[in-house]
């Protein structure tokens, strides 16, 4: 166990009331025996979700089921938020010193975890791409709800970070035929990169085997069952916050007999869940992550400092950000 040096101070980032957040001053204690202290290197703002807590749209039915485990505040505000934390370790025990771990900790550049909470990043594996480490773990988690197998007719709705990543996922499958379905037509290299198809809403043909609704909107999901062949799966991926997302249950649902399913990460998937925990999912997400093309998915890190004055555009709908990485090598 490699002692630290006592009390130290970092920089975090807080929401404070609709549409601003602010730097803020952070004590971080000196480790104790089981503890490790964390230089953080990147983190990641998820947009859909931090979009939400920006806007105070967490329902507050939601407020325990929504708390990321190293959370500060509470909602709806202030609130220091985040969940994709890569770092180095500083102190703690010798077998950690000097590696790059992940941890499901807020944007802050420094801090004291408990060093079962941090995953070390595989060697093959660059820090920057390792933030991608908890929407991985999602889509992970959604192809084992989902289930697909070989040859498979895939379609995924919204080409977001975590609809990206579960195509890319289904693509690895062997002789899969898998289309992105995005209303933005700058999509269509990324998923190129990923090497998938790629149609705008209303331009891919149906009858698929599997449908991956992402989009986080009601048109997207109408989108999803027109995709869907008789008896097909639709998993609903997205997480909509506060308000009434209109569900197109009339029509063809009963007669093709769909499957409208969920998927979130809280839980292990039902069908790994008595064998995987959660530590062994996020293990092999990360491990997932060493395809250079995921890059595609990164924008330009911007510097913690920078970060509360262009939150507003990075979490625009238009902002055309994927995965919007901020750098601490200066903070």
């Amino acid at each position: 166990m490699t002692k630290d040096r006592g009390e130290q101070k970092a920089r975090a980032l807080w929401y404070t009331a609709p549409g601003s957040a602010e730097i803020r001053e952070e004590p971080v204690g000196p480790t104790r025996m089981g503890e490790v202290r964390v230089r953080t290197l990147f983190t990641a703002v998820s947009r859909g979700t931090e979009a939400l807590i920006s806007q105070g749209r967490v329902p507050d039915t939601e407020y325990e089921r929504m708390r990321a485990p190293f959370m500060g505040g509470r909602f709806p505000y202030p609130v220091k938020y985040g969940y994709s934390n890569v770092g180095r370790v500083e102190a703690g025990p010798d077998e950690l010193i000097g590696r790059n771990v992940f941890s499901l900790f807020p944007h802050q550049s420094g801090f004291v975890v408990p060093a079962e909470a941090v995953v070390p990043v595989p060697e093959g594996v660059p820090p920057l791409r390792a933030v991608l480490g908890a929407n991985m773990e999602t889509a992970l988690n959604a192809i084992w709800d989902g289930q697909p197998g070989p040859a498979d007719r895939i379609a995924v709705v919204g080409a977001g970070v975590v609809g990206a990543l579960a195509a890319w996922l289904c693509g690895q499958m062997p002789a899969t035929d898998v289309t992105i379905v995005d209303v933005n037509p700058a999509r269509a290299p990324l998923a190129e990169r990923l090497g998938v198809g790629f149609a705008a809403p209303g331009r891919a043909s149906g009858d698929h085997d599997l449908v991956i609704h992402a989009s986080g909107h009601g048109s997207g999901l109408a989108e999803a069952f027109s995709l869907a062949g008789d008896e097909a799966t639709v998993l609903d991926l997205s997480w909509y916050g506060a308000g009434d997302v209109p569900a197109p249950l009339g029509g063809a649902f009963h007669s093709r007999r769909l499957k409208l399913i969920s998927s979130q990460v809280g839980k292990v998937a039902p069908s790994h869940r008595p064998r995987w925990t959660h530590r062994r999912r996020l293990e092999a997400a990360l491990s997932l992550l060493a395809d250079p093309a995921l890059d595609a998915l990164l924008a330009p890190p911007i510097p913690l400092a920078q970060l509360p004055a262009r939150l507003p555009h990075v979490l625009s709908s238009g902002s055309g950000v994927l995965c919007q990485p901020v750098d601490y090598s200066a903070a």
